[in-house]
Parts: structure tokens; C-alpha cells; sequence
């Protein structure tokens, strides 16, 4: 997989002209682009490999196939995350973003949650309404019905739903709540009876069990494999979007090299507010205090 060094090579075609070889903000921004697309077209590739793994899991639910999707959702967002350096700057890339990387979620949304997550939120109608164990959810005096888990129902309809962005229905984030359950760990020690790395020892632990429906525990066993399916598709779609929106022609590719020193000032304040407000002051800070 290629490793994309997005702010050396930047920084090398700003900085590192010599006097006899200026650059111009056009090859600049040509690059930019260039790199682009080929960190989502290796996100693409490596969320290809999660269906893949995730399809290896529906057949044959087992220890070894759930361990293996989760691997393959651990190598997918490594270059899922280097393409994070085009946020904040290019709108289109923006208004997708949400789409495969919203979070957190209240995750009661989706499917079965501990008690102590309680039954409802005032801020959020749909808190706990648990989509996997029924057919039909209502909400706000109506009723909805989801009795048929599609790509559909959770863009369109349960994603955002009510303009919340807690009701996060797809994307990275909504798979990684299936396949590992929820986190009831907290920031306190790992539980010492599990086995494998910190970060294993630490994580949900959903049992395969949840997706065979032979042996299942959970409960809907069927829909839940139904939902994990939908959601898979669904990024995979998404992010052949984006990869098409980098191409020669496309969209995001054609808003930084039509006007190459815009497209200059997008680049910088994106790689800026990457690395002061969200990577520092979101993710590194809340995350000390």
C-alpha cells in the first residue's frame, strides 16, 4: 500500500525549488490532487478487503473470521485517516465526510446496549430504538418503518437522523460498533481476564455468536448481519464517490486546479485546521483532560 507523505512532499514542492527551478502554485496544486486520489483510492481498496472479510464472517461465523474482520477495519482506517489532511478545506470533500466518519454515535440506535446506557435522551429521539430488534421504531409520535435493512433506510433516513449527528448510521464508525459491540470499559484498566493487546484487552467484545443465527445470542441475529452488510456496501460506495470526485474531470479535483492559488489557500487551511483544531485541539486535548 502506498504511504502517502502527504506533508513532506507538500512541503517539498513549496519549499524546495531551488532559485534556477521555481514551482508554480499549478504543479503544486496538480500534485495535491494527485496524492488525493491515490489515498482514497488505497482507502477504497482496503475497505474492499473488509467486505471481503466481512462476507468471510456471514458465511462462517466463528472466532477466526470475527478476529479477522476486526483486523481488516483496524488496516482500513490507516489510509482512511491520511486522506483526513483534505478536510477543512475542500468543500466537497466536507459535506461527504460524514457520511464514512461520523462520531461518536449513540450506538442504542443501532442495536442492543447495556442497561446503564439507560432508554432515552433528551437531546435524541432515537437514542434507543435499537433498529436490529425491530421492524418498526417510533419516534416522535410517528412511526418508521425498517423492517427491510438497506444502504437506503440508512443514508436516507437514520443517519442524521433529525438533524442529530449522534445518529450515526453508516460509515466506519456504525461497522466498528457492530463487530466489536460497546465499550463499557471506560478509561480505566483493561479487563486483566482477556486475552491479547492492550487495545484488544480494552475494546468491545461482541461474541461471533451475534452474527450466526444457528446459535444466536443477541438476539436478531439475521438482521444484524443484514445491517453490517448494508452499512460494508454503503462505504464502499461512498468512498468510490470520492475516488471518482479525484480523477481527471472530477469534481474535488477541478475546484483546486481551476484556480491554483485558491486552491493553494485551501490546501494550507486545511492541513492547518487538521493539525490545530481537530488533531490537537479535539482529539489530543479533550482526549488529556
Amino acid at each position: 500500500m502506498r504511504k502517502l507523505l502527504l506533508g513532506a512532499v507538500l512541503a517539498a514542492a513549496v519549499f524546495g525549488g531551488t532559485a534556477h527551478a521555481a514551482v508554480e502554485p499549478k504543479a503544486v496544486v496538480a500534485t495535491y490532487s494527485d496524492l488525493a486520489l491515490a489515498g482514497y483510492e488505497d482507502s477504497l481498496a482496503s475497505a474492499k478487503t473488509l467486505r471481503a472479510a466481512i462476507d468471510a464472517l456471514i458465511a462462517k461465523p466463528g472466532a477466526d473470521t470475527l478476529k479477522a474482520a476486526r483486523e481488516a477495519w483496524l488496516a482500513a482506517r490507516v489510509p482512511y485517516q491520511q486522506t483526513e489532511a483534505y478536510r477543512f478545506g475542500n468543500p466537497i470533500v466536507d459535506d461527504w465526510e460524514g457520511r464514512v466518519n461520523a462520531w461518536p454515535l449513540d450506538e442504542g440506535l443501532i442495536d442492543y446496549v447495556d442497561a446503564s446506557y439507560g432508554t432515552e435522551n433528551d437531546e435524541n429521539a432515537y437514542y434507543a430504538v435499537n433498529v436490529i430488534a425491530n421492524s418498526k421504531i417510533s419516534v416522535g409520535g410517528k412511526t418508521v418503518d425498517v423492517s427491510k435493512i438497506t444502504p437506503q433506510l440508512l443514508s436516507e433516513v437514520l443517519h442524521e437522523a433529525d438533524g442529530n449527528e449522534a445518529n450515526v448510521a453508516t460509515g466506519y464508525h456504525a461497522i466498528e460498533f457492530l463487530l466489536w459491540g460497546q465499550d463499557l470499559n471506560g478509561t480505566g484498566a483493561a479487563p486483566a481476564d482477556r486475552k491479547g493487546t492492550p487495545q484488544e484487552r480494552h475494546s468491545g467484545n461482541r461474541p461471533h455468536t451475534d452474527f450466526d443465527p444457528k446459535q444466536c445470542t443477541g438476539g436478531h441475529c439475521e438482521r444484524r448481519v443484514e445491517f453490517l452488510k448494508a452499512v460494508t456496501d454503503l462505504l464502499v460506495n461512498d468512498l468510490e464517490e470520492m475516488v471518482g470526485n479525484w480523477k481527471k474531470d472530477g469534481a474535488a479535483r477541478k475546484a483546486v486546479e481551476e484556480d491554483p492559488k485558491a486552491g493553494l489557500i485551501a490546501m494550507l487551511t486545511g492541513l492547518g485546521s487538521l493539525s490545530y483544531g481537530e488533531l490537537a485541539g479535539e482529539r489530543m486535548k479533550l482526549g488529556l483532560m
